[in-house]
């Protein structure tokens, strides 16, 4: 298949409009949140996530200009040694409260390797089901898929962050269900989950089922597993359909973790009905652009990495939202390009300009797709 050369101006020119628009909206959004709560969090979470909004957009553009298929390619077996690798380094140097470990400190500042470890999983993810793609339901394609993503799940939850594995589980179900695994697995899956529950309720403390209990019903325990969803939930409803506005509102100096990951619910109070409402939109319209990506790149797994970050995004959404909500317990998960946090926020932009480096490769050949 003959290859010609694409020069920088051309890529430039082949970046996707919308998942830029849409990405730069919700980060801007974020960092007006965070200055309008500056006088009960402080100006330094502005600067930080300013800062590393402007290092995370540099790294974007620079993955945008990098042939994906090359370096996937060349160091497919580097990404899953780094996965693993990082995981054990938080296991054993990792600092966190509450038995979740997954931070690593640097002097003044402080990362989370497994906001990094997302993205060479899926991209190693999206590798396999390439390369078993035309025997994908045999059952030991199952298996090979089954212990590739169970080791690295299962890292994590040895690590201690329950949350973040509820995340990468949803990423390996969008990519196996985008990759055509048959629906009886998904359904064998399911039942097994509901066979072991009652056998795992019992084995959980009295505290852990409470825990659980109350993200769903925080009325249960409203002074202790419930008492930051109440707080976040009553922040909400302050704001009514405009908010109290930019200096306004007075709920949200109540809550812990406002300016991370319960930053919805400032923004909330803050700017209403409306302003939630604008993040919502621009996070859908930037997941059905994914979507529809993913029909449209050269390469099959391309194809499986942007569903995979799809459901990432579709994942964190529901989960921070909800739990802002009262409706899903709080597990420490943050909102894509809206929460404070510089891993966070550097991770979903590597995401977008791994997106954008299929966008301006995916005609690198004169065939629109390849069936390799």
């Amino acid at each position: 298949m003959r290859e010609f050369s694409i020069s920088n101006r051309e890529k430039l020119r082949r970046i996707d409009p919308v998942i830029l628009l849409c990405v730069l909206g919700m980060n801007i959004l974020s960092i007006v949140t965070l200055a309008s709560a500056a006088d009960e969090y402080g100006t330094w979470y502005v600067k930080v996530q300013a800062l590393a909004s402007v290092v995370s957009i540099v790294a974007m553009f620079v993955i945008t200009f990098i042939d994906y298929d090359a370096l996937f390619q060349k160091l497919k077996y580097v990404f899953f040694a780094v996965s693993i690798l990082l995981i054990i380094i938080v296991k054993i140097w990792g600092t966190g409260s509450n038995g979740n470990e997954n931070w690593i400190s640097i002097g003044n500042v402080s990362i989370q390797p497994t906001e990094l470890v997302k993205i060479t999983f899926m991209i190693t993810f999206a590798l396999h089901l390439d390369r078993v793609k035309d025997k994908i339901n045999h059952p030991w394609s199952i298996v090979q898929l089954a212990l590739h993503a169970g080791l690295i799940i299962g890292m994590i939850v040895w690590q201690g962050d329950t949350g973040m594995a509820l995340v990468y589980i949803a990423i390996m179900a969008f990519m196996l269900f985008g990759a055509g695994v048959s629906l009886w697995y998904f359904g064998g899956v399911a039942a097994s989950v509901l066979i072991v529950s009652p056998f795992i309720w019992s084995v959980l403390s009295e505290k852990q089922q409470m825990r659980i209990l109350a993200g769903f019903n925080p009325e249960l325990d409203p002074s202790g597993a419930g008492w930051q969803a109440i707080l976040s939930r009553n922040a909400i409803i302050a704001g009514g359909f405009r908010g109290a506005g930019f200096s306004g509102g007075t709920q949200y100096g109540n809550l812990w973790g406002g300016q991370s990951d319960f930053l919805f619910s400032v923004l909330a109070e803050k700017f209403g009905f409306l302003g939630t409402l604008l993040y919502l939109v621009l996070i859908t319209v930037l997941i059905i652009r994914i979507l529809w990506l993913a029909r449209q790149t050269r390469k099959k797994y391309a194809s499986f990495l942007c569903i995979g970050i799809a459901g990432m995004l579709i994942a964190q959404t529901v989960e921070n939202i909800g739990m802002c909500l009262a409706l899903l317990p709080v597990v420490g998960i943050t909102l894509p390009f809206f929460s404070y946090g510089a891993s966070s926020i550097l991770s979903v932009y590597i995401c977008m300009g791994l997106l954008q480096s299929i966008c301006t490769h995916n005609k690198k050949y004169y065939f629109e797709r390849e069936n390799e």
